[in-house]
């Protein structure tokens, strides 16, 4: 099996100055880190759960979307490293890049679907509608 490559913090903050620079929600966004012990705080987690890349992208994705680590941009931060680090790693990621995959980031964030849903969502693109 192979080394599994993680996302370092700064990574993680060129991505989020990035999101905000590609993906304008609001006039107000700006890339200002609130706590950059949080970011290591993921990476840690992400690298000591137990599991496949695919829980680990959960634990990933979730935390960085969880734990606002960013002013601004934390869900589309979580999407675009989510992404690149199971792409860096050889695996699939089947979330289409499309404004309507927000809804489900906002589920998440609200701690609305399992990790089995978010999983399947990852592998396969699938997940139900978010709603309140």
């Amino acid at each position: 099996m192979s080394e599994i490559l993680y996302p370092t913090t700064e990574k993680i903050i060129e991505y989020n100055v990035l999101a905000l620079k590609l993906i304008k929600v609001k006039k107000a966004d700006q890339p200002k880190i609130l706590s950059y012990q949080r970011i290591v705080h993921i990476i840690d987690e992400t690298k000591e759960i137990e599991g496949d890349i695919y829980d680990k992208a959960i634990v990933l994705l979730k935390g960085l979307i969880q734990k606002h680590p960013f002013a601004s941009g934390n869900r589309r931060t979580a999407f675009i490293v989510t992404k690149e680090f199971l792409i860096s790693n050889q695996k699939a990621f089947n979330i289409e890049d499309n404004p309507i995959q927000a809804r489900a980031m906002q589920g998440i964030r609200e701690d609305y679907y399992t990790d089995e849903e978010i999983k399947e969502w990852i592998k396969n693109g699938k997940i139900r509608e978010f709603k309140r």
